[in-house]
């Protein structure tokens, strides 16, 4: 089997050890390709100006590139500061904003479906 997360670390900040492939292929399958990319304030910022034209920093961002590839970049640096709101540890944040940007791939919208999906998906793979 072909690996299809391909992780890429532009921070200082070290990486929790996740199933992200296992996390991926439960929600888009194994043949999809899916580039992951950890990144700072700076980069994410600069990303939702150029492809959103939005003036924040976001935590995560999703961008399907075709049906079975896309890319999801995750700022490091909200993780400390927003995972005691939802009552995760910071490893289990990270894998939220990871399945939070699979369902946006999916094509899945914020709302209630999205986040009936998203407490299954942690329960699932017993993140906390």
């Amino acid at each position: 089997m072909t690996r299809t997360v391909a992780v890429t670390n532009f921070t200082n900040g070290k990486l929790p050890r996740l199933p992200f492939e296992y996390i991926k292929n439960a929600i888009l399958g194994a043949s999809y390709e899916l580039s992951l990319v950890f990144a700072g304030d700076r980069r994410m910022l600069s990303l939702n100006k150029r492809y959103r034209k939005k003036t924040y920093t976001p935590n995560t961002l999703s961008f399907p590139l075709d049906k079975n590839c896309g890319e999801i970049f995750i700022n490091l640096n909200r993780i400390p500061v927003e995972a005691p709101r939802y009552q995760l540890s910071e490893r289990g944040y990270i894998a939220f904003l990871f399945i939070h940007g699979l369902f946006h791939l999916e094509g899945l919208k914020h709302g209630a479906t999205m986040d009936k999906k998203e407490q299954e998906m942690l329960k699932q793979f017993n993140i906390r």
